[in-house]
């Protein structure tokens, strides 16, 4: 059995389905990313979990116990906000002991736990400082130690780095990571930023529209996403129309590729920017219309006839101009999606 258990959640407002059936399994100490854009549901089923909202139908299972029915306070579960939720009154160490008075832990208890967790969050120092004194780095290190001095048996982080800089925001998801692996906690992190997910995740679980749409490695997804929709929210990709003739298929610019599924008919396929090679040629079948140099790399948009496709090249020694004809070539094989409904509508 999974350390944690969500069973077909659901939740509607009136007629109107925020969550359609969800049903995900987390292993212990495993951290799982729920990824997808703003209103697709990820929060609300962070909400449900903790018990600040409650579902229209399904069960949560957490160690073997049902908790959906019971209070949040019951549910040995800690979270983390994404405004740290802080209270401005007291000190560090206070708003660190403040739940663990609540529950009632002896007082020697709760001076070990609230030393452990200042330690592993680098706040030792910080002890007696007010949340106004702290910088936002600091404050978000408060709120994640307050939740770990819970040792509860699941985590959830509600997209926690987003209101940071994008310098900090890097430098705390690389603590947060290793955090993860000291303490060993089992954790639900929620975000919208894709590389924030590949980064973090164990595995990652991709919603939109209130559905589940497919759960993997950050590295699985990548490189042999299922559907569309995965393919274009996890990076950037080009999703071509192609027909297949069994193992293969002629790309745009008329390279024959093998694929990486047998297919007859109508289908798209998923290829990455970064894995087309572009050339500059008088008698290529492309021309350059627009160049973007992003120093690491240089991207490109590729105009065939009405089909556009995006290259990307790194450690180029020069750019090639807009209006330049080019010549592409993908090498290897091509990753076909298995999504029937993008079948159907090709």
């Amino acid at each position: 059995m999974s350390e944690l258990e969500i069973r077909n959640i659901t939740k509607d407002y009136g007629v109107s389905r925020a969550l359609h059936p969800v049903s995900i399994n987390v292993e212990r100490g495993e951290f799982v990313t729920i990824l997808g854009p703003s209103g697709c549901g990820k929060s609300t089923l962070l909400r449900i979990l903790m018990g600040i909202s409650e579902q229209s139908g399904g069960e949560i299972w957490l160690g073997g116990k049902r908790i959906d029915t019971a209070p949040p306070e019951a549910r040995d579960i800690a979270m983390v906000f994404q405004s740290y939720a802080l209270f401005p009154h007291m000190s560090v160490a206070k708003n660190l002991g403040f739940g663990l008075r609540m529950k009632k832990i002896a007082k020697d208890e709760r001076a070990r736990r609230i030393s452990h967790a200042l330690e592993i969050c680098n706040l030792s120092g910080l002890t007696d400082r007010m949340p106004r004194q702290l910088s936002g780095g600091q404050q978000q290190r408060v709120a994640l130690a307050r939740a770990i001095v819970m040792q509860p048996s699941l985590l959830l982080f509600d997209e926690p780095l987003s209101n940071l800089d994008a310098k900090l925001r890097d430098t705390l998801r690389h603590e947060l990571t290793q955090l993860h692996r000291r303490i060993g906690a089992t954790s639900i992190y929620v975000t919208h930023d894709q590389a924030e997910a590949m980064a973090m995740s164990d595995r990652i679980v991709v919603m939109n529209a209130g559905r589940v749409v497919e759960v993997g490695t950050p590295l699985e997804l990548y490189r042999a996403p299922k559907h569309a929709f995965t393919a274009g929210f996890l990076g950037q990709t080009n999703l071509l129309h192609v027909d297949a003739d069994g193992t293969q298929a002629q790309l745009p610019w008329h390279q024959s590729v093998n694929l990486d599924k047998t297919a007859i008919g109508p289908v798209q396929i998923s290829v990455r920017p970064e894995n087309i090679a572009i050339t500059a040629d008088e008698n290529g079948t492309g021309t350059v219309s627009a160049v973007s140099f992003m120093g690491a790399n240089a991207l490109y948009t590729v105009e065939i006839g009405q089909t556009q496709v995006r290259v990307s090249q790194s450690g180029a020694d020069h750019l090639i101009d807009a209006g330049r004809s080019v010549s592409l070539q993908f090498p290897g094989v091509v990753h076909l999606l298995n999504d029937a409904s993008i079948r159907e509508a090709a």
